[in-house]
């Protein structure tokens, strides 16, 4: 018995050698010149979990091999992979990715909004507001829900409300003289909704500083500089502000 269970043990033992040398192979292009992963032949690596793939399709298996049909650029056999693992956010933020590259820009944004993949939809966004900040504004509000409602991104909810009151900003620059003071006061209240969640944040404290001189509010402006500099008292545009707003009272 002890030999039949000592031969078990070695058999699985080389079994997960074979796989950790095969996922190795996959992971070559972040090794050093000459490191071991680099040896390996990716054939090998193939081989083996084509073989996993067929007796035992785990989420790591597909996940590697729909990443790594991506990348050579056959979008067909990484779909085929990516839609046999469960759902989770691994899957959604590879069928983003991999409607990203189909050129389906609406398709990949959902799957990117359920994963949720921040760093994705940041950049989906960011696009967006130099084109139509008006429109950004709405995605990332639409954004902004979504992270409130897992509750586990309290700093990505900071961000979102941040980038709410920069594309208002922006969408008052390009609006009408009837508008302006409506997005203006939007930027204000999501700027001052980013500064509650973010009071150290420069950045939060300055859009609402901005908002509040561009809607006529000086004393307004001055708090918001001064919590700047309460933060930073090196900070170069509060400072510029305050001495704007001192020559504005002199004048």
């Amino acid at each position: 018995m002890r030999i039949v269970l000592g031969i078990v043990a070695g058999l699985v033992l080389a079994c997960l050698g074979t796989v950790e040398l095969a996922s190795d192979a996959f992971s070559a292009r972040a090794a050093s010149p000459g490191a071991l992963p680099r040896r390996i032949p990716i054939g090998f690596a193939l081989q083996v979990y084509g073989v996993l793939d067929r007796i035992a399709p785990a989420p790591y298996v597909e996940a590697t091999l729909a990443q790594y049909e991506m990348n050579r650029g056959d979008l067909h056999a990484a779909l085929l992979h990516a839609q046999r693992l469960p759902n989770s956010p691994m899957r959604n933020e590879l069928l983003g990715r991999i409607a990203q590259r189909q050129g389906d820009a609406v398709l990949a944004f959902e799957y990117f909004f359920a994963a949720p993949d921040i760093a994705a939809l940041r950049e989906n966004v960011e696009l967006i507001g130099k084109r139509d900040p008006a429109r950004a504004y709405a995605v990332e509000s639409r954004i902004r829900e979504r992270l409130q409602g897992l509750r586990t991104h309290p700093d990505a909810v900071a961000d979102a409300s941040w980038m709410m009151a920069r594309f208002a900003e922006s969408a008052a620059a390009r609006s009408s003289p009837a508008l302006r003071a409506m997005w203006l006061r939007r930027a204000l209240r999501n700027a001052t909704a980013a500064a509650a969640l973010s009071p150290l944040s420069e950045k939060d404290l300055l859009v609402a500083a901005g908002a509040e001189l561009r809607l006529g509010d000086v004393p307004g402006a001055r708090r918001w500089y001064r919590r700047v500099l309460a933060v930073n008292p090196r900070n170069a545009k509060a400072l510029a502000g305050l001495a704007r707003l001192s020559v504005t009272r002199k004048h």
